[in-house]
């Protein structure tokens, strides 16, 4: 296992070496927490609906207002988190030792039938995986006369992909490769680390199929929705670092970008949507 020159680090070694050797509890615990904040979100806003600020009959300012805060803040809050990452990933950098160690603790820590069940859990983010989904979800949408989320879920996977390939080649970091890493997917891993692919793919996907599952769907169906897309997302963006194909802040970018751009495409969706109506 690599051990950082710095001996300065030596307390943070530890700490991501204990961190990596339980990653797979802890990717349990997060996935918890994550599936309960979906929910509590989903309480949040029903009990806001029942305070009229989000009802039909509610002043259009309060709606607008409302939608924009929330997807501003999570645009400053998740671009904030990418600067930092990027900053700290260099060669040298303390963040890009830490991450080495944890790849490694990972690697020596987790039993080869949890890396094989995430080896399945990745092809959810697969390119081709995400492509076939759009279709699908493409297609369900214009026999529904739904034009404009149809045009948007297109517009999302394809800036997406076009954005993560311009970060990867902006920043042109090594894969952590390792011998068991290739043999979980059918082809070597290719083109640069850092954002995640899969990670940010992931998480627009999924979470343009929870936004027009909640569009389209009766409201008891919309918790189910947000937390199954919730879970595969999360899910996709773990694998990568227990199948050793990205360091784990090339995923923590990854989710980070990914949020910034699917943000921007439901705000997006609302404000022409709400143009729309007005007409």
């Amino acid at each position: 296992m690599s051990t950082p020159a710095d001996p300065s680090l030596a307390p943070l070694v530890a700490l991501t070496e204990t961190l990596g050797a339980h990653a797979f509890a802890g990717f349990c615990v997060l996935l918890a927490v994550l599936l309960a904040a979906v929910a509590l979100i989903d309480v949040s806003l029903r009990r806001v609906a029942q305070r009229r600020l989000l009802r039909p009959d509610a002043h259009p300012f309060a709606r607008i207002f409302l939608r924009l805060l929330f997807g501003f803040a999570l645009i400053v809050a998740a671009a904030f988190a990418f600067a930092e990452l990027a900053e700290e990933i260099g060669p040298g950098e303390e963040l890009a030792q830490l991450d080495q160690v944890f790849s490694d603790a990972v690697r020596a820590s987790t039993p080869e039938a949890v890396r094989a069940a995430f080896g399945w859990v990745t092809h959810l983010g697969d390119p081709w995986t995400i492509v076939l989904l759009g279709v699908v979800a493409v297609l369900g949408l214009m026999m529904r006369g739904e034009r404009v989320l149809a045009f948007a879920f297109v517009a999302a996977l394809a800036g997406n992909a076009l954005l993560n390939t311009a970060l990867k080649h902006a920043f042109e970091r090594a894969r952590p490769l390792h011998a068991h890493a290739q043999a979980l997917e059918p082809t070597p891993f290719a083109g640069y680390s850092f954002p995640s692919g899969h990670s940010s793919g992931a998480l627009v996907a999924y979470g343009m199929l929870a936004y027009v599952l909640m569009r389209t769907l009766p409201r008891a169906w919309h918790l189910p929705a947000a937390l199954l897309c919730a879970g595969v997302a999360f899910s996709v963006g773990a694998s990568r670092i227990f199948i050793q194909a990205h360091f784990a802040t090339d995923v923590m970018a990854g989710f980070a970008s990914g949020s910034v751009w699917l943000a921007i495409c439901i705000l997006s969706v609302e404000w022409a949507q709400r143009e729309r109506r007005a007409r």
